[in-house]
């Protein structure tokens, strides 16, 4: 995060006319794709795959952490989630528990967010987003409301390309109609400054931050 240059930038948690980072730490848990090797996780994941098993459980309730994180925020902030790899993941899932108004577990989502980072990262429950969002009408009209943009290296050897594609392309068809998705030419699972450069822009546009320079 610290190669956010966004207007006004103040590091951590410290407050500014513009800007409040807030920057969790996951919970440590065992991971099965590191053969159960316990380290700081937000959720279990095992082969990424289009048939893999999600760990709804652990996705809700980070998902509900980072939001009782922001739910002391006044009304009129403006509310962002982002990440990278499996923060992105629960970035991701979090714009859908945004848009149905609720976590996997049916309870409220509490937070109105404005706008959803999700670098080199993937979409759980990708199967069933559209679904779950074209049978409410509040849940359309939320999604359609909401910016997201993910980015993805196409040389990404951990989490591949195509889940990332795979992920932009399930969230525009569930009705995220401001979706933006950015392929990077060589990148890795890592991030790069002109990466970085394009989501600051993005950030800056969407969250009206021009004249704050």
């Amino acid at each position: 995060m610290e190669s956010l240059h966004l207007p006004n930038f103040l590091k951590g948690v410290l407050r500014h006319s513009q800007i409040k980072w807030i920057c969790p730490t996951a919970p440590t848990r065992p991971v099965s794709s590191l053969g159960g090797f316990t380290c700081t996780a937000w959720f279990d994941v095992g082969e990424i795959s289009e048939d893999g098993h999600d760990d709804m459980e652990s996705l809700d309730a980070s998902a509900s952490h980072i939001a009782n994180l922001l739910c002391s925020e006044p009304a009129d902030v403006k509310v962002g989630i982002g990440g990278f790899s499996m923060g992105a993941a629960i970035s991701l899932y979090s714009a859908t528990c945004y848009a149905l108004g609720r976590y996997g577990t049916g309870h409220s989502y509490p937070i109105n967010l404005r706008a959803v980072v999700g670098l080199s990262g993937w979409l759980p429950g990708w199967k069933s987003i559209r679904n779950k969002i074209e049978s409410s009408y509040e849940a359309a009209r939320r999604a359609s409301s909401l910016p997201v943009i993910l980015t993805h290296g196409i040389a990404d050897d951990v989490v591949p390309y195509r889940f990332g594609e795979k992920s932009a392309q399930s969230l525009g068809m569930a009705g995220f109609r401001q979706t933006v998705f950015k392929p990077y030419q060589g990148l890795g699972h890592y991030t790069v400054p002109k990466e970085m450069d394009e989501v600051v822009h993005w950030l800056t546009t969407r969250l009206g931050l021009e004249g704050s320079r």
